[in-house]
């Protein structure tokens, strides 16, 4: 054998050298390979109630209860998914300045909100028809967040009725609401919820994307290929979004201004124009938002566009965001940079979907353990302590 066979003998074959070169490839930060952790990957089993350590450690098991389509709609977001991404990337570019720790059990995490009295600034996001998730649907997931002392925001498109939601646990609703172009259904829709008892209206302006890039995909892959997500009859326009969606002005809070008799707050804030024309029109607060990703394709992070919407309101409405969040260092992060609290919205349906009820109470208060945390282990013993000063951003 002479020296060029031997140098064969020894090296890497293709199978080994492709196997490698797609090991860097999966890994390359480049691609955000690992942008999340996925728990399940190289597990044999499926983790029980009792195993579950984080957020994340429950959308498999999620994933695995429910059927693909019913995941694909928790998941996806609008087109390319780029906001979807960034809304997690963003919380790569903000360290946490850390100071002496304090004792965990010194930190003070109450707030108050509108009236409202919370032991952490936390709230479960609206998400709509969660009865695909579990059976217990929406009264499932105000009983969990209940027995975690966390309010729920309830969807204006819920599985079930809100009287039925609000009755079916004891802790505080809000109401998230889409504008209706009949003022009269509107205000139907309005007194209802308040008649029920939520004790503040959401209004939502941006409204989820009519079009699920990769959701798409998926059903075409599974084998049973179908047009539009949703037809085009009756669409008077050419980019796919329906005429209830995306026709409303400022004016409208005027108009169903005399349907409320509770907070009234705007969902979908993204600009420091956009929140100073909501002080100035009586809004009473502000829920800073990109629809999870699911509005605009190439839209910012949410948590990017906050400190500017902070500086904006200046104090005189409360700012609540919501998009992307998943762990308790995650809260913090938006606190110090203006926030006023923290809404969840896939993780809690996780939660929903992999335990019901139970799974719900586990998230958030593993959510609020992890928050106590990070004030204590960065030296911030109150909510008082997280100003900008807390954080380093690289936003530019």
């Amino acid at each position: 054998m002479g020296p060029i066979e031997a140098r064969w003998q020894t090296s890497l074959t293709r199978r080994e050298a492709l196997a490698s070169m797609a090991a860097l490839v999966a890994g390359s930060p480049l691609l955000a390979a690992q942008r999340d952790p996925r728990p399940l990957s190289d597990h044999r089993r499926v983790p029980g109630f009792a195993e579950m350590e984080s957020v994340f450690d429950f959308e498999p098991v999620f994933l695995g209860n429910v059927p693909r389509a019913v995941y694909d709609y928790t998941a996806h977001g609008a087109e390319s998914e780029f906001t979807v991404q960034r809304n997690r990337d963003v919380f790569d570019w903000v360290d946490v300045v850390a100071r002496p720790a304090v004792d965990p059990a010194g930190v003070d995490t109450r707030t108050s909100i509108l009236g409202l009295s919370l032991d952490y600034p936390i709230f479960v996001a609206p998400s709509s028809g969660q009865v695909a998730l579990h059976p217990d649907g929406e009264v499932g997931m105000h009983r969990g967040a209940t027995s975690a002392r966390t309010p729920m925001i309830i969807s204006n498109v819920s599985s079930q009725p809100v009287d039925e939601i609000v009755a079916g646990a004891a802790g505080p609703t809000w109401f998230q609401f889409y504008p209706r172009q009949s003022l009269a259904e509107s205000r139907k829709v309005l007194e209802q919820a308040q008649a029920a008892g939520c004790l503040a209206v959401v209004v939502t302006v941006d409204q989820q994307a009519t079009f699920y890039e990769r959701t798409q995909h998926d059903r075409n892959l599974g084998g049973a290929p179908r047009g539009a997500v949703l037809p085009l009859a009756g669409v008077k326009n050419p980019y796919r979004v329906p005429d209830r969606r995306l026709w409303y002005e400022w004016r409208y809070f005027d108009q169903i201004r005399p349907f409320v008799n509770v907070p009234m707050l705007v969902k979908g804030v993204l600009t420091s124009e956009d929140a100073r024309l909501s002080v100035e029109r009586g809004l009473q607060g502000i829920i800073v938002s990109n629809h999870g990703g699911r509005s605009l394709d190439y839209g910012p992070s949410t948590l990017e566009v906050l400190p500017e919407i902070a500086d904006a309101v200046a104090g005189r409405i409360p700012v609540l965001i919501d998009s992307g969040f998943r762990r308790g260092a995650d809260v913090l992060k938006a606190l110090a940079l203006g926030a006023d609290a923290v809404c969840f919205g896939r993780a809690a349906r996780w939660a929903l979907g992999a335990f019901g009820t139970p799974g719900v109470q586990r998230v958030l208060e593993m959510i609020q353990a992890e928050l106590v945390a990070a004030m204590a282990a960065s030296g911030r013993p109150s909510l008082a302590d997280l100003g900008r000063s807390a954080v380093k951003e690289r936003f530019s």
